[in-house]
């Protein structure tokens, strides 16, 4: 595989260079590269963040991917990568089977993150998000000691091949998240800033949350929601612009970051995802003129 593609963010997480706005390559739901690159332009996007796992099981469908997306012009801002056998159905689902806790799926994961570390690598990705799962709130619960540490075995694996990782933000308030990243004390570890996972979780107000974590966010996910009338359930997610998220406020946050950071926009629900897409990329126009492109 070709490394140093210029496509790539060859830059870590932080390097002075101008704030991009991308689009997450499973919202447009793409079945291979060559359907990938009509459907990121078809928004108007010359970025992406890349799901990666795709790429490494799924790999005759996804062959020569940077090929295409590099002969398109369009950059990979980031990678993403999942767990085994994650359960998004309910919230109580994935509670149960997400991110790193689970034992029996911690051997697999781990061992399918390090392909992924292996491949971010060859392709010059600098930066991987993912969810960690549900972190517990209480600094000495067992279940939180063994993530805390699962964790820094994947971070270290990640640093050794100089590529950063960015918890997606959530599943836990930013007080925990800022507790445990405390706890695992390594700085290639940011976090990826999502403010429609903060209402959907019911984890607290989006703005307030990045306001807490602005020192240690390396990248935004640009997405809405609606609250849930029904404790314990999710919330909604929605275009942006319908929800909860106060765009104006957060958005200010965004542009006093110590450092300039990519803004991806996500949609995972809908039928008009395209259309989606455009309607948020209009609304970051607005509010940070100038700033993105």
């Amino acid at each position: 595989m070709m490394t140093d593609l210029p496509h790539s963010s060859t830059e870590p997480p932080g390097a002075q260079r101008p704030r991009s706005v991308g689009v997450c390559s499973w919202s447009l739901q793409p079945i291979g590269p060559k359907l990938l690159v009509e459907l990121v332009r078809n928004c108007g996007m010359e970025a992406v963040q890349l799901a990666l796992n795709p790429l490494i099981t799924h790999p005759r469908d996804w062959a020569d991917t940077f090929m295409y997306l590099q002969d398109a012009g369009i950059r990979v801002l980031s990678g993403m990568m999942s767990s085994i056998g994650e359960d998004y159905s309910s919230l109580d689902s994935i509670r149960r089977t997400g991110g790193l806790l689970p034992d029996a799926t911690w051997p697999r994961t781990l061992e399918q993150m390090l392909r992924v570390a292996d491949l971010a690598a060859e392709s010059s990705i600098r930066l991987v998000s993912f969810h960690a799962g549900f972190i517990p709130h209480e600094p000495d619960a067992p279940e939180r000691r063994v993530m805390v540490k699962r964790l820094q075995t994947v971070v270290d694996a990640f640093s050794e091949r100089s590529i950063h990782l960015a918890l997606e933000t959530g599943q836990e308030t930013a007080a925990t998240l800022l507790e445990v990243l405390e706890q695992i004390d390594r700085p290639t570890l940011g976090v990826n800033f999502d403010p429609a996972n903060m209402i959907l979780y019911d984890k607290g107000d989006p703005v307030e949350a990045l306001t807490m974590l602005a020192p240690h966010v390396v990248q935004l996910h640009i997405k809405d929601a609606r609250p849930t009338a029904t404790p314990g359930s999710w919330g909604q997610e929605v275009v942006v612009g319908e929800g909860a998220v106060d765009w104006p406020a957060l958005l200010e946050v965004v542009h006093s970051l110590p450092e300039e950071v990519d803004l991806v926009i996500e949609r995972e629900t809908g039928t008009q995802r395209i259309a989606d897409v455009i309607t948020a990329h209009g609304i970051l126009k607005s509010h940070l003129p100038g700033s993105v492109h």
